[in-house]
């Protein structure tokens, strides 16, 4: 039999609840709330077909203080060019069954960017953010597998947006 809750229970784990979320507050531990950028405006050189090109563009334009360029007449009169140098989807066959058939596989999100001034001063070199998932495959379910590669390359496409913007934002001009 268990013993019913009273009324001083109840008051020690408030408590508990209301010194714990203090601790958490003192430590320094905070959403992460908007980005700010040390830039106004940015030219982002990414083809228009490209889904993580789209919803980088998106994020960054939601800021509502970032101006984005898309006409290329226009980058001239940004303070910031953001250069994709790769944008890559991959899969790769990772584990095998013993009748030889395909068990499971692994999804790749790889892109390669470059941050500059537009007269040529690099701001962010080379950089490449790759993110990986192993996800299980059964030929019986392939419509489905299919349906969760796409779920699971959305995941790591935003995860990528949120690195990128991350890194614009530790920029100092």
């Amino acid at each position: 039999m268990t013993p019913i809750p009273t009324r001083r229970h109840w008051l020690i784990s408030a408590a508990g609840a209301v010194g714990a979320a203090t601790l958490l507050v003192g430590c320094g531990v905070r959403l992460r709330g908007a980005q700010t950028f040390a830039f106004d405006s940015i030219y982002i050189v990414i083809p228009d077909a490209s889904g993580l090109g789209n919803e980088l563009r998106r994020q960054l334009a939601s800021n509502g203080k970032l101006r984005v360029i898309r006409d290329a007449k226009e980058a001239p009169k940004a303070q910031v060019v953001l250069e994709s140098l790769q944008d890559q989807r991959e899969r790769t066959v990772v584990g095998l069954t013993a009748a030889g058939q395909v068990r499971e596989f692994q999804l790749r999100v790889r892109f390669r960017f470059r941050l500059r001034t537009p007269a040529g001063k690099e701001l962010i070199p080379d950089t490449e953010i790759l993110q990986q998932r192993d996800v299980s495959f059964s030929e019986t379910t392939a419509l489905a597998s299919e349906q969760k590669d796409s779920l699971v390359y959305r995941d790591m496409q935003s995860d990528v947006v949120q690195q990128v913007l991350r890194r614009l934002a530790a920029v100092r001009l």
